[in-house]
């Protein structure tokens, strides 16, 4: 490992780990496994720690163990390694950074704990996360323990009656409530809402409302109580459901609630967690990422055919969201571990970044 070695991850340890270096508060330890266990629960006596690992660039050496055997020079470089995040700290600090979480970062359990553990402690280094988060796979489930078909238009859940109660208990009761139970857990104070709580979100019916039953867009954002969780140090999670001007529930995307959400509240940042690496040059090509591009280039992308299929809907909810004041928005890679921590606190990022 060089001297010269970027920041891969940072993660809480418990004060009895030798990689703990740098306490942060007195407090329950961070102390989660993929089988999110009670019983690792450590003593109140231990400390929140942050620390820094540095690693590789092989995918194999981010997943190893830390050694429990460090020399004076490891500490040096991981200490090195934390003050180079300063400026990226400097810079969010007290900022609002909007994420929408879902695909493969929700299908694992590994991928789940690492979201969970970058927005912990992204809030606790003074940043402003807001998590918006759908639950397909999960609604799947239910749905065929049920004996109630998966329909799909256009990439759109087809959403009757029926499905519209199990979208609702899945996303608001089930999803929703262990997110944020992981939160709290992990030493954060999470808020769990949908778009029906504190009049958030109101939704309208989908022009396509004939074909897709109960999917609905966002009509209006009422970022009132998201406010003032936020200005309280609160982590809101929020279930893409809203209701609306009659209380009837729609399904809304929750690319869309995360874009909309992030224009309403001024986000500095919204990150759209994906299944693949970004915006790419050449769709048959995964070495050909765009890094950066404002909304000229990414339209021309888009008339050029270079952007299509599941993407267009994304980068549409980007600019939207740029067009209304957010300053920036990224598509990640969601399938590495720590890509939140990556977009934020490297140059390299971890997708693509869309500028106004």
């Amino acid at each position: 490992m060089g001297a010269t070695a970027t920041l891969k991850s940072l993660l809480f340890c418990s004060s009895q780990e030798p990689l703990s270096f740098l306490s942060l508060t007195k407090s329950k330890t961070l102390n989660l496994d993929s089988n999110f266990s009670m019983s690792s629960l450590t003593p109140p006596s231990r400390r929140f720690r942050l620390a820094v690992r540095a690693s590789s660039a092989s995918p194999a050496a981010l997943n190893d163990p830390p050694n429990p055997t460090l020399s004076s020079y490891d500490h040096q470089l991981r200490v090195k390694i934390l003050s180079e995040s300063l400026p990226y700290i400097q810079k969010f600090r007290g900022k609002t950074i909007v994420v929408k979480y879902g695909g493969a970062a929700m299908k694992s359990a590994e991928l789940k704990a690492s979201v969970v553990r970058d927005l912990v402690l992204l809030s606790c280094v003074g940043l402003r996360p807001v998590l918006v988060h759908g639950g397909g796979p999960e609604i799947n489930v239910l749905l065929n323990q049920l004996n109630i078909p998966s329909q799909f238009r256009d990439g759109l859940r087809v959403t009757d009656a029926r499905t519209m109660e199990v979208v609702s208990m899945v996303l608001v009761g089930k999803v929703n409530k262990d997110l944020v139970s992981r939160i709290n857990f992990a030493g954060a104070t999470a808020v769990g809402l949908s778009g029906m709580d504190g009049r958030l979100l109101t939704a309208r019916p989908s022009p396509n409302a004939a074909q897709l039953g109960f999917v609905g867009e966002v009509a209006r954002v009422d970022p009132t109580v998201l406010q003032t969780l936020v200005d309280n140090g609160s982590i809101p999670v929020i279930a893409s459901v809203a209701a609306d001007e009659f209380g009837q529930p729609y399904n809304i995307n929750a690319d869309t609630v995360a874009g909309e959400v992030a224009a309403a509240l001024g986000a500095e940042k919204l990150i759209l967690l994906t299944d693949v690496a970004g915006i790419l040059r050449n769709r048959e090509d995964p070495g050909s990422l765009v890094k950066e591009i404002d909304i000229k280039g990414v339209k021309k992308m888009i008339e050029e055919g270079k952007v299509g299929g599941g993407m267009i809907p994304k980068v549409n909810c980007c600019i939207r969201s740029l067009a209304q004041g957010v300053t920036t928005a990224s598509i990640i890679d969601g399938r590495v571990e720590h890509s939140l921590l990556h977009e934020i606190m490297t140059d390299e990022g971890a997708g693509t970044m869309i500028t106004g």
